[in-house]
């Protein structure tokens, strides 16, 4: 809570005594912050999809009050029961939902990307190549044009991985319209047109984002717009279930790119989530498993041939790396050395993809026009790359002992024909001219060193990473974590390339190690990267070689920038807030980065304050003070939501008198009332329409007030508060002077003759006083200031003197009340005569 403080004399004038002490409100909003007269504003904005947009934080606070109290009382054994089982069922759901979404998501880009493929290809036979040409780029600008169209014009916010947003979120961060229902259709649908429109990007950050998006609409329960709302989903109605909510989405997002169920859990622990409780693994492991159970049987239905013609792949987990791994010590040198560069490499990718990312931001504020222009020209950019570059490479001969058809029938296949001769195949196509999944098949796959050139793997690997990096940022669903792999690897293979005669690793071993260390490089993670490429790769053998790539190359990278998604939650205006403090932050103290003016309300307060307050600031909480005659000295009594007021003065529950409820007052009310609305969805003020005669009305806040917040003392360092503020889980945290009765020095001068003055209490001269605060001296208890009246007084035995007094006031604000000072002096004054 905001107070000034300071060590500042307090003058009052005979004639503020004479017409009495003036109760003055804003005294209570100065005692921390009298060298501060710059106004704090709340309200905040970020990039939501292409516009700036205000948000707000989350309230994951529970809000100890008389209504959730007499709330929780009335709640039976069945309802616990329901509350409980209602988690799990929904953990549940959220497996099984994201992981048909994932299926889907996959089978729906290998048949558009296949037939698309396939009708290419088919051209190309006949040499028909121009007309190939303007085939695949049509079809590739079509599917784009689709993805930035459904983005541009329906939702916004779907552009983009959605990692930051959904990250943004569980840190705190009320976006609006993120995890909307359209959100969730332009997500699924707009993902699968751009990665099937052969854009270098991936769909495991979509994914994330729409298992984010399934778990928030889930725990909503319900439409009050359209009528359609859930009672048994009435407990999920607050921010902290939605929170857990939304960390099992995301892990089950992640699961089902990658049929990765143990390494979703720990890219939510390690990655997204801020805060985390043992419950909370459970049910996130819960939703995983569902995830994997319904992807195995939908595999299974998949190898049967009832998914279409490309119905068996799609799913880059299809044990793309599965061989006897043998690995000496001579060997270490050489990873390390792939691990260093792949580290900087990354921290490149990072620097470089900010930068263009920055250039797009000036370009999308242009309007919608410009935003969809660029969205098709980087498609026919990519297109033109993608059919242009193969032609550089030089076509090799089947290898007599290959293990497919070579060249390739079909789509999928290492070794592509492209504008080659019969009994020869293009590598460089067999990379580029193909889905990222069967790029990284081809890149991860064993006994194929001599299959790839290396003039052709240097193209390969320049063009995905600055393909990858102008892909990101238009106006659509886009991933990075595919697109980082598909880089990595290529690198990875590359440098296998270089050093083949000096290793005894294979190139798809390298390939493998490349990708990890480019992750590490580029998004920083360590243990859920380890866990995800073991279980992409399903091979346990790579576990100590890929710990210490990943380990090495954020190590290096740390050393030049943050991770990926941090710059891109920076570059949006997302106020993360970190789990550590900086050090200058223990050099500083909470009061002295407190800004006011701070808005309070009294206990029992009049409804026209608070419409006013309300309209004139963008507070979400405010403190809640007792003043008499409703206690003996002014108190704080807790804090109030800007949420449960809006409740209050939309429900009209006001009092003709300002006179103390009883226990009847609230139980017009039902916890659906004050239940939290969707994300970025709110009660306005603006709605909310009064008479004048209701104006002067009030209304009782103690039953809805918070009486319990959490307080800090104003010399609290401001590195203990941030911990705790970020550990706890705070949205609002009360600042509070240190001395709460500060002690008023009064000194007297001459003491016979003002003694007498004040005999006549009409006549008394105030001007012999000297007021002053002296908040940094030690407390002083009220049975030690008794004390200290008496002995100062009777210790002095002369006539004229100077007598130091110490007076306590209540007042916990430092707020001088002069009526109770002259009383109790008037106490003291016999002892003078």
């Amino acid at each position: 809570m905001s107070a000034n403080s300071d060590a500042e004399a307090v003058h009052l004038s005979a004639a503020q005594h004479e017409h009495g002490y003036n109760h003055d409100r804003e005294s209570l909003t100065v005692p921390l912050l009298s060298h501060r007269s710059v106004p704090n504003s709340t309200s905040q904005v970020a990039i939501v999809g292409a516009s700036v947009c205000p948000i707000e934080s989350l309230d994951y606070e529970i809000f100890e009050n008389e209504f959730f109290t007499q709330d929780w009382r009335s709640r039976q054994k069945i309802h616990i029961f329901q509350y409980i089982f209602m988690k799990w069922l929904l953990c549940f759901l959220i497996g099984l939902i994201v992981s048909l979404i994932g299926f889907c998501n996959n089978l729906a880009v290998e048949n558009l990307a296949g037939i698309k493929f396939v009708v290419t290809s088919n051209m190309m036979l006949r040499r028909r190549y121009w007309m190939a040409f303007l085939v695949f780029s049509l079809s590739n600008l079509v599917l784009t044009l689709f993805a930035s169209l459904i983005t541009a014009f329906i939702s916004p916010e779907a552009a983009g991985s959605g990692i930051p947003e959904v990250k943004a979120y569980l840190n705190g961060v009320d976006a609006p319209g993120i995890f909307s229902f359209r959100t969730l259709v332009v997500k699924v649908v707009g993902s699968i047109t751009a990665v099937s429109s052969s854009l270098l990007v991936g769909k495991a950050g979509p994914m994330v984002h729409t298992g984010a998006c399934v778990a928030s609409l889930l725990g909503q329960g319900g439409s009050r717009k359209y009528g359609l709302t859930w009672r048994w989903l009435r407990y999920f109605k607050n921010d902290r279930d939605r929170r857990d909510l939304v960390t099992c989405g995301a892990a089950a997002g992640i699961a089902a790119s990658f049929r990765a169920p143990v390494g979703g859990v720990l890219f939510a622990l390690e990655e997204m989530a801020s805060w985390w409780r043992s419950a909370l693994l459970w049910r996130s492991f819960f939703a995983t498993a569902v995830v994997a159970i319904v992807l195995r049987a939908l595999i299974d239905v998949c190898l049967s041939g009832k998914c279409g013609l490309f119905g068996k792949g799609g799913l880059i987990m299809f044990d793309v790396y599965s061989a006897s791994i043998s690995y000496h010590l001579d060997d270490v040198p050489l990873v390390l050395v792939l691990s260093v560069v792949g580290g900087i490499l990354g921290s490149l990718y990072n620097f470089l993809l900010e930068k263009v990312l920055r250039l797009y931001n000036l370009i999308n504020e242009k309007g919608v026009a410009f935003r969809i222009f660029l969205a098709c020209s980087i498609s026919i950019f990519t297109s033109c790359l993608l059919f242009g570059l193969p032609w550089l490479a030089s076509c090799r001969s089947c290898p007599s002992d290959a293990s497919e058809a070579c060249p390739t029938i079909g789509r999928s296949g290492n070794y592509k024909k492209f504008q080659c001769l019969p009994g020869q195949y293009n590598d460089l196509a067999s990379l580029i001219f193909n889905t990222n999944d069967d790029a990284i098949r081809n890149l991860f796959s064993r006994d194929t060193d001599n299959e790839f050139q290396f003039s052709s793997m240097s193209i390969f690997f320049v063009t995905c990473f600055f393909l990858s990096i102008f892909s990101y940022g238009i106006v659509a669903p886009a991933g990075l974590f595919v697109p980082v792999i598909v880089t990595g690897a290529s690198y990875g293979r590359f440098v296998g390339m270089l050093v083949g005669p000096y290793s005894n690793l294979n190139h798809g071993l390298y390939a493998v190690l490349g990708a990890a260390s480019f992750l590490g490089g580029s998004m920083r993670m360590t243990v859920s990267l380890c866990v995800i490429i073991l279980e992409l790769t399903n091979n346990l053998l790579l576990l100590p070689m890929i710990m210490l790539v990943l380990l090495v190359s954020k190590t290096v990278a740390d050393a030049f920038n943050g991770n990926i998604y941090d710059l891109i939650m920076k570059l949006k205006g997302f106020p993360y807030l970190e789990n550590h403090v900086e050090p200058y932050m223990r050099q500083l103290t909470v009061g002295d980065v407190v800004t006011g003016p701070l808005q309070l309300f009294n206990g029992i307060e009049k409804v026209g304050n608070i419409v006013h307050v309300l309209r004139s600031t963008r507070h979400n909480g405010f403190p809640v003070i007792d003043e008499p005659p409703f206690s003996e000295s002014p108190v704080l009594f807790g804090v109030i939501l800007r949420a449960h007021l809006i409740t209050l003065l939309k429900k009209k529950a006001f009092l003709s008198t300002p006179v103390l409820t009883d226990t009847d007052a609230f139980k017009h009310f039902t916890s659906v009332d004050f239940a939290k609305r969707g994300s970025g969805n709110g009660e306005n003020i603006e709605d909310i329409e009064l008479t004048e005669e209701e104006k002067e009305m009030f209304v009782d806040l103690h039953p809805f007030t918070n009486a319990s917040p959490y307080t800090v003392v104003e010399t609290m360092s401001l590195a203990k508060a941030l911990i705790l503020f970020r550990e706890v889980g705070l949205r609002h945290l009360l600042v509070i002077p240190k001395i709460s009765n500060f002690g008023i020095c009064l000194v007297l001068y001459s003491i016979s003759e003002p003694a007498l003055a004040l005999q006549n209490h009409e006549k008394y001269d105030i001007s012999i006083f000297k007021f002053f605060m002296k908040p940094g001296d030690e407390v002083v208890t009220r049975e030690r200031w008794s004390y200290m009246y008496y002995s100062n007084i009777f210790n002095t035995g002369q006539e004229q003197m100077e007598v130091l007094i110490l007076l306590g006031l209540d007042d916990v604000y430092g707020q001088v009340d002069i009526q109770k000072l002259l009383e109790r002096f008037y106490l003291l004054l016999p002892l003078f005569q």
